[in-house]
């Protein structure tokens, strides 16, 4: 793995599987080091912000917005890092420790609660067990969903309309975040999904 100071196994770190036994997602823990998220979504939304899907996902609600462009400015202080995208709006994820001011500290509780606990790179695949999306997930310290990213889909159009046939081109951010981060080579299992029309998601 380059970029880091840590090593991330290549093999996926679990394997989440459905009731009826088919595989439904591999996941890859990042160090949770704010030195490493810095680097790491620093890398997501300067290359890779075009085709991406972002926002928090939790049980009843799932937002799924486009960068409206390249990042204008994206900054560290005191433990969150800032994404400006100009005109186009902005958002702040705390990936590390929340301290506060001196007049105004933040307490030991609500600085835990801010700071991750799980940040992940994930892979889905359908009920069939094909590839299906691709993406980073990160949580903070009482396993609320901070933010949900998903690469861009051979199987969905940049207006998000179903590609009919899929545009395995399309695979570029997470076969470039996937060799970069994970240690991954392009696999041909990627390519061997039918899509969102086909397994009824």
């Amino acid at each position: 793995m380059k970029d880091t100071d840590r090593e991330i196994p290549s093999e996926p770190d679990e394997r989440q599987y459905r009731e009826n036994g088919t595989l439904a997602r591999e996941i890859w823990a990042l160090p949770l080091e704010e030195a490493f998220l810095e680097a790491f979504l620093r890398d997501l939304f300067e290359n890779h912000w075009r085709g991406i899907r972002l926002g928090p996902m939790i049980q009843g609600a799932a937002w799924e917005w486009k960068c409206p462009g390249a990042p204008k400015r994206i900054s560290l202080f005191d433990g969150y890092l800032t994404v400006m995208f100009g005109n186009g709006g902005h958002f702040h994820l705390c990936i590390g420790e929340n301290r506060g001011s001196p007049g105004d500290p933040t307490g030991p509780a609500l600085r835990a609660h801010r700071r991750p606990s799980r940040a992940e790179i994930f892979r889905g695949f359908d009920r069939d067990a094909r590839p299906l999306t691709w993406g980073f997930e990160m949580w903070n310290g009482k396993g609320e969903n901070g933010l949900t990213v998903f690469f861009p889909s051979p199987f969905l159009n940049d207006d998000d309309t179903l590609a009919d046939p899929p545009d395995f081109r399309r695979l570029a951010t997470w076969r470039a975040v996937a060799g970069r981060w994970l240690g991954r080579p392009p696999e041909a299992l990627d390519e061997e999904g039918e899509g969102f029309r086909k397994t009824g998601h």
